[in-house]
């Protein structure tokens, strides 16, 4: 019996490790969508508004004659032809889809994990099926991650503060009664 009991802590264990690193790593990648989501419509921004002034510059020079916004238009335009080439090759609103698609497959996948924990405490389930499961998740995260894109270290500095400081996946008793019907709700 004792076996029984040290096979499913430990099962436990390493499934609520499993869980916790697919929290963290699914925080991440919508923290780094979030990022790319920002400096792409700031550089879209800034795309536009150097686009204008070398539009300024070149109609005030064309029709007033002034050398010095001429020069300082063709360097605009130098620079937003920079920054077009460069969009051109990396597209940060096709590259923030990606986490959020990788950051919704990895959520799917922690929900999974949470249940298996729930069925391993609640006996639904033997310790043989609680593995094939487990093994099962893990492929399906492998997957994923294949083919997820490589998180910014500022998303996992993010994600920190959300999951440590702002408690973002955490809720109180009270919360949890607000969102469920009177029938379901613990005192």
């Amino acid at each position: 019996m004792e076996s029984d009991t040290q096979a499913k802590l430990t099962m436990e264990s390493q499934l609520r490790e499993l869980y916790g690193r697919t929290v963290w790593t699914h925080k991440t990648q919508e923290k780094c969508a979030d990022i790319l989501r920002a400096r792409n419509h700031n550089m879209k921004i800034f795309q536009i508004t150097l686009s204008a002034l070398t539009t300024t510059g070149i109609l005030v020079t064309v029709f007033g004659e002034n050398y010095t916004v001429g020069i300082i238009s063709a360097i605009l335009s130098a620079i937003l032809f920079t920054l077009n080439a460069y969009f051109q090759k990396y597209d940060l609103g096709e590259i923030a889809q990606k986490h959020s698609e990788s950051a919704s497959d990895i959520w799917n996948v922690r929900e999974k994990y949470l249940s298996l924990l729930t069925d391993l405490n609640s006996g639904v389930l033997n310790i043989v099926e609680i593995g094939n499961k487990r093994d099962e998740l893990q492929s399906e995260l492998f997957n994923i991650y294949k083919g997820a894109p490589r998180t910014l270290s500022k998303a996992y500095k993010k994600a920190t503060e959300s999951l440590n400081i702002k408690e973002e996946l955490t809720f109180s008793t009270e919360e949890i009664n607000n969102l469920l019907p009177k029938e379901l709700r613990r005192e």
